[in-house]
């Protein structure tokens, strides 16, 4: 990459996919400019409508919020669990109206939210779960099946960040 120059879109974009989709065990993988974007992106896919709300935590990067506003939904602040830092699924359930439309769990310092309550949670309401991994690639968590789960897999849509600041970082559009 360094030697041709293509820092956007280039090859090595599919063979990061494909090596997600290996590493993962997810089906598909794309490649955003930020992780900032997938938010958005998955945010999107759900057509939300002026004063549709989005349950998520204030104990995160601005990005998460900015993202929910930018795909047209209002976000929904609920507090943290104060031993993992990671969203509190008894505020989140709380904190569901007719007006929910997702919940948006934000993995910190390489530890996952509670997913397995907040997949419940997400069902029992039929909205969507979004995972804000863009703290924790390479986190995971065992599931109250035995199964050992990555950051990024358990959601409707996972989120992901290769921003240099972060776990895993990487260069130019990374």
């Amino acid at each position: 990459m360094l030697e041709h120059g293509q820092f956007i879109n280039g090859p090595e974009v599919a063979e990061l996919e494909g090596a997600m989709i290996a590493h993962l065990g997810v089906r598909e993988a794309v490649a955003c400019a930020s992780g900032t974007d997938a938010l958005w992106l998955a945010l999107r896919t759900l057509d939300l409508q002026p004063g549709d709300e989005v349950i998520t935590t204030a104990f995160t990067f601005f990005a998460t919020a900015g993202a929910i506003v930018n795909a047209g939904g209002v976000p929904v602040f609920v507090d943290i669990d104060p031993l993992t830092f990671t969203i509190d699924p008894t505020a989140v359930e709380a904190a569901i109206t007719p007006r929910t439309r997702a919940i948006v769990p934000v993995h910190l310092y390489g530890q996952m939210a509670p997913m397995a309550v907040l997949r419940q949670i997400a069902s029992a309401a039929g909205v969507a779960l979004i995972e804000d991994g863009a703290q924790s690639f390479g986190a995971t968590q065992r599931q109250p099946d035995g199964r050992v789960v990555a950051a990024g897999t358990l959601g409707t849509f996972g989120t992901l960040s290769f921003f240099p600041s972060k776990p895993l970082g990487g260069w130019g559009d990374g």
